[in-house]
């Protein structure tokens, strides 16, 4: 099939460690075009992640989506992101993001202005992948570098996108001025893609990567039904921003207040706020989906496998390749 954009595949954050690299070995042979690794408190780095999948798969692109500005000194990321840029070129992206605020608090690296670490970060890192000297000791910004910069044995050859994984108004401005492209979580519907849009605002080409939970069955009823475990979160208010644009925002909040729990409310979503809310169906019916993300402005579609086998939910989602 022609498509007017990538199609990814999330590696699932909790896989059994015996498992992480055969999952990505399959997703390579079955011709998706990327994969997306996570980096949640509690679970895998993602620069390891990234580098184990990069040395075991020969074609596709890995992205790490995405690193918290608050948890490594930019400098040290710079020299982590050189290295596998050097070592498989043209073969990854690079999200950065102000990670999850009860997260970050957890382990005292909340800072006290995400957005001008994120921007100073995003800055900086680009600065040094590039091979240029930095150095921040004139300003008072919250990034602190004195004449900083990677040796010319370390500077690689093809810089890899920097990304901003980001949902708020300001911080997609932020995005549109200083990245190359923006990640946005899921749910990303056609709606919230365009509205992400408007608020970024990029002068230059923008990459839009999209997360979505997704399912893909030969029965309808049976996709939709696996990915209500995809939706379990986004009754929280951490994702309004993903909701607003959708005609039954406030009906979908109403509908979270009468649930006593995010499982409860999974099985009370109307079947057709699931087939907004998630890429499922048949595989005609997911690909007619992704190519509404497409034509949205999204050019990286990343599904999220749900259900209990992993494995066998990529085998299902290559269908829509």
């Amino acid at each position: 099939m022609d498509r007017a954009g990538r199609v990814g595949v999330v590696l699932p954050r909790d896989l059994d460690a015996g498992r992480v690299l055969p999952f990505a070995r399959r997703a390579d042979e079955l011709g998706f075009d990327e994969l997306w690794v996570v980096e949640d408190l509690g679970f895998r780095g993602g620069v390891a992640q990234a580098a184990a999948v990069l040395a075991s798969t020969s074609r596709l692109r890995v992205g790490i989506g995405v690193l918290p500005a608050g948890a490594r000194n930019v400098a040290f990321t710079a020299m982590e992101v050189a290295t596998l840029a050097q070592l498989f070129p043209g073969r990854l992206d690079v999200g950065l993001g102000h990670g999850m605020p009860a997260w970050m608090r957890s382990v005292g690296q909340w800072p006290a202005s995400p957005l001008a670490l994120l921007e100073a970060q995003l800055v900086a890192l680009a600065d040094l992948l590039r091979g240029a000297r930095a150095d921040t000791t004139a300003s008072a910004g919250p990034v602190r570098l004195d004449g900083v910069r990677l040796d010319p044995s370390a500077v690689p050859a093809h810089v890899p996108p920097l990304l901003a994984g980001v949902r708020g108004a300001r911080s997609l401005a932020l995005s549109g001025r200083v990245a190359d492209g923006t990640v946005l979580a899921e749910p990303t519907t056609p709606e919230y893609v365009r509205a992400a849009l408007a608020r970024v605002g990029a002068a230059r080409p923008h990459r839009v990567v999209a997360y979505n939970a997704a399912a893909v069955n030969p029965d309808e009823g049976a996709a939709l039904a696996a990915a209500r475990a995809g939706l379990e979160w986004i009754g929280e208010p951490d994702w309004a921003p993903h909701l607003e644009p959708l005609p039954f925002a406030a009906d979908l909040a109403a509908l979270r207040r009468e649930c006593g729990t995010r499982e409860e409310f999974a099985r009370r979503v109307p079947e057709e706020w699931v087939r907004r809310l998630a890429v499922a169906g048949t595989p005609d019916g997911a690909r007619a989906r992704l190519g509404e993300l497409f034509a949205a402005g999204v050019t990286s579609a990343v599904l999220i496998p749900v259900g209990a086998d992993p494995e066998q939910e990529l085998e299902q989602l290559a269908a829509v390749l």
